[in-house]
């Protein structure tokens, strides 16, 4: 190791596995309440309300612009990430994703400012997708390559249990503000209160990110001058197939995920009766599955391989596609519970160890770039407009009709990762370990 290297402090692992979990924890909970709020808010409040119906799927549009600032996010921090280094774009991406979220929480309503208000509803959500953009793949590397040999994916799933301990946060914040304030008081400002948070939440993750150094394998990175100018080009250049791949293994994730979340709850509380209470509680107890079915998806991964792992979970969602219309389309308590707890555990499954995977596909000179772009690609085609789409399909064609979409989504996951074959995802992640 050159002196340059050895000089770096190594990074203590409960350091690590918090920064990058309590990171994804607040840059989803940000980016949820914002789900939350499409869905029961934003069309009361930021949109014209001569038609309940559109003001929705225009609210679920605002919604969808993150999932397309998401992928420049990427090749914004992603190119300062693997030029600059991995801590100092992950605090850059935090305070992104922070502003962005505090500043929707401060808007006027279309009372006070008429269609500008929308406006600034879709440029503060176009921010959080530039945060989320390039946090995710920073994240994602600062846990596995700081991890020892053979616990790739279990440090890789730690950034992934940020996405249901955010879920829970935000679904929790909403569903307390509605059991402690009406209904009135609720629209006039409760619902600002989720957003206005987010900035203690922020001041807690810089702390804990200022306090790590840089991870072992860009270091080698800088020490051996193999930094490429631009990273963005050479991902898309010299790892087109990776890139392609990759997207499509992951989009079953996303569809799913937001079927299951955004979906769900707007067709609950809409068409299937379920109050706003019922329907958050119902969601609250799901994503507690989605966190628990994490950590044994990355011991698993980490025993039989990632692609094995996700193979078996992408054929278990298209089976689940098949069910999607009987179990959700009954209506009753106890069958939309057991839709939605069987739901978020295959979500569990494929989430943790998705960033493993996607890192292991790219180099180190181009990984936070690469796995980024990947993820948020994937972004787009599976979940930006997966609740416009299905609520579409299930208005015209029924709930069934949802539930092929999910199916072919998982089989186009099921073929990529086949395509990837077993040399796929077998680069190593820490040199130094491996």
């Amino acid at each position: 190791m050159s002196a340059g290297a050895a000089s770096v402090p190594a990074n203590k692992p409960r350091t690590v596995l918090f920064a990058s979990l309590i990171g994804t924890t607040i840059e989803f909970y940000d980016f949820y309440i914002y789900a939350t709020a499409a869905v029961l808010v934003f069309p009361r409040l930021f949109f014209p309300a001569a038609d309940p119906a559109a003001a929705t799927l225009q609210s679920l549009a605002t919604f969808a612009i993150a999932f397309f600032a998401r992928p420049v996010g990427s090749a914004v921090f992603g190119h300062f990430g693997d030029r600059i280094g991995r801590k100092a774009t992950l605090v850059a991406a935090l305070l992104t994703m922070g502003i962005s979220t505090v500043l929707i929480g401060l808007l006027p309503t279309y009372a006070a400012i008429g269609t500008t208000a929308p406006l600034l509803l879709a440029l503060c959500r176009f921010g959080q997708g530039l945060g989320l953009g390039g946090e995710w793949g920073g994240a994602v590397l600062l846990a596995t390559e700081n991890a020892p040999p053979g616990k790739r994916a279990w440090y890789g799933m730690f950034p992934q249990l940020g996405a249901p301990i955010g879920f829970f946060l935000s679904g929790g914040t909403f569903l307390l503000l509605g059991q402690l304030m009406p209904d009135e008081e609720f629209f006039r400002y409760g619902w600002r209160i989720p957003f206005l948070a987010s900035a203690l939440l922020v001041l807690v993750g810089l702390y804990v990110r200022l306090k790590i150094t840089e991870t072992p394998d860009f270091q080698k990175v800088l020490d051996r001058n193999e930094r490429v100018k631009v990273p963005a080009l050479a991902v898309l250049q010299g790892h087109r197939r990776a890139l392609l791949l990759g997207t499509l293994v992951a989009l079953a994730t996303f569809v799913v995920f937001y079927l299951m979340t955004v979906f769900a709850l707007s067709w609950g509380t809409t068409r299937l009766g379920f109050s706003r209470q019922q329907f958050l509680l119902l969601q609250l107890v799901a994503v507690v599955f989605f966190g628990l079915t994490i950590p044994p998806s990355a011991l698993l991964a980490d025993r039989y391989g990632r692609r094995m792992a996700m193979i078996v979970v992408s054929a278990a969602i298209a089976l689940f596609g098949l069910l999607f219309g009987p179990l959700f389309g009954a209506g009753t308590l106890l069958a939309v519970g057991g839709f939605m707890v069987l739901g978020m555990c295959l979500v569990g499954f494929t989430y943790g160890p998705l960033g493993t995977l996607l890192a292991e596909l790219f180099p180190p000179e181009v990984r936070y770039t690469g796995a980024s772009l990947t993820f948020n690609f994937a972004g787009i085609l599976g979940a930006s407009l997966a609740p416009y789409a299905a609520t579409w399909l299930a208005t015209n064609h029924g709930l069934a009709f949802v539930g092929y979409y999910l199916s072919t989504a998982a089989l186009l996951s099921l073929f990529a990762l086949l395509a990837i074959g077993r040399r796929g995802t077998q680069r190593p992640i820490n040199t130094a370990a491996s």
